[in-house]
């Protein structure tokens, strides 16, 4: 049943989906600033549009330039398969370990909050000044803050070998829903980033726990490692 070619496709969404979101959610520098952009309310709309997009871009560029080599060399499947699980099982293998020592980049996390909270005190004695300020201030800071998310997104090595390398290889194992798989993967990324930014006065109060980034990196290296050896054992797809 689930070799038709409806379940085939259905399937290669949900695992693009599944993947992307586990690649997207780890706690990192780009999390962080969206996040805390979220808290203080500036700028989110931007911000995510920037990162959601940017990961779209890489995605898609992953998926084309993987999808040409393959057409090219058809040998590379295979090799395509066995990189692309050996990845995901090394990446889950480190979300464990995150799970079982965070690192010390969630401080960064807890403290989101409490700049929020000196913001606004610091924004509450300065009212008047503020409803005096020039408009160009609230320009040059949103292209500080459009600086920022485009240095965190693509200046950040580790962007290319999960979307370009990791996504791109192991769409084309997918064949001909190897798109399907991409839009799986771009949707995660717009849908983790919208959650993030305008969601933070709510996540911002689960999120700031070590405790809460240790269960959430338990699951993800859970499903990292379920879909790596679905990759090179393949039961439900391949």
């Amino acid at each position: 049943m689930l070799a038709r070619p409806y379940a085939r496709t259905v399937l290669s969404f949900f695992a693009g989906l599944g993947l992307g979101l586990s690649l997207i959610i780890a706690i990192g520098a780009q999390n962080v600033f969206v996040l805390r952009q979220g808290l203080k309310r500036e700028h989110v709309l931007p911000v995510v549009i920037i990162c959601a997009i940017s990961d779209a871009v890489l995605i898609i560029a992953g998926v084309i330039g993987l999808g040409f080599l393959i057409e090219t060399a058809p040998w590379l499947v295979p090799v395509a398969r066995w990189l692309g699980g050996g990845f995901l099982v090394f990446y889950g293998l480190l979300a464990a370990r995150r799970a079982w020592k965070p690192s010390g980049e969630t401080l960064l996390v807890e403290t989101t909050e409490a700049q929020e909270g000196a913001d606004a005190a610091a924004s509450g004695s300065s009212s008047a000044a503020t409803l005096t300020a020039p408009r160009t201030v609230t320009h040059a800071r949103l292209g500080t803050v459009l600086l920022t998310a485009l240095a965190l997104t693509w200046l950040n090595p580790n962007v290319y070998l999960d979307t370009v390398l990791m996504l791109g290889s192991i769409a084309s194992t997918h064949g001909d829903t190897r798109w399907m798989f991409a839009a799986g993967a771009v949707l995660a990324s717009f849908l983790w980033f919208f959650a993030l930014g305008f969601g933070a006065r709510y996540l911002g109060r689960w999120l700031r726990t070590p405790r809460a980034w240790r269960m959430l990196d338990a699951g993800i290296a859970v499903l990292m490692l379920v879909l790596g050896v679905n990759l090179v054992l393949p039961v439900f797809y391949g």
